[in-house]
């Protein structure tokens, strides 16, 4: 009962978190609401069991990805964008768009279909741990589409190498 509650607790933090997130008027408060909400994300995945997926949100969001968004918020120019009025008055289409959408996604949920389970059953999970069943899956299985993400990676990379190399030059 009482895991319930703390599910229950963490599932409606991460909404109201998201609602705070985009709609502060403060990026960097935006920022800081969105730590709090990568927490709040991985304490799902600790009651789901994935403590691999809790580690990997932690690391990589919350270490990586936020560094990222402060640096590009320290960057742009705070307090000219906190004077200019985010809304310039299109909440009918927006909000019209927001219920077209609902819609859509309502009405794909109805024709979900669970598929049958799979070879990977909860109790040999729990034999083999998440991590190394998650391995055994991407380097057999998903081995060719985890092999296309690493090379258009590493093509990002190199055109953002080459990109920064020309503005050194100029």
């Amino acid at each position: 009962m009482i895991l319930e509650l703390f599910f229950a607790y963490f599932a409606f933090a991460i909404i109201v978190l998201s609602i705070v997130v985009i709609t502060r008027r403060n990026p960097v408060h935006s920022v800081l609401w969105m730590l709090l909400l990568f927490f709040h994300i991985a304490s799902v995945y600790l009651f789901l069991n994935a403590e691999f997926m809790a580690a990997v949100q932690l690391i990589v969001y919350a270490g990586g990805i936020m560094v990222l968004f402060l640096f590009v918020v320290l960057l742009v120019h705070i307090k000219e964008e906190i004077k200019i009025s985010k809304f310039i008055g299109a909440w009918s289409a927006g909000f019209t768009f927001a219920a077209a959408l609902f819609v859509v996604v309502a009405l794909s949920l109805r024709s979900f279909v669970v598929a049958p389970p799979g070879k990977y059953t909860i109790e040999l999970i729990q034999q083999e741990t998440h991590t190394k069943a998650l391995g055994k899956l991407l380097y057999t299985e998903f081995l060719f589409p985890f092999e296309i993400a690493a090379l258009i990676l590493t093509v990002a990379i190199v055109g953002a190498l080459v990109l920064a190399k020309r503005r050194l030059k100029s």
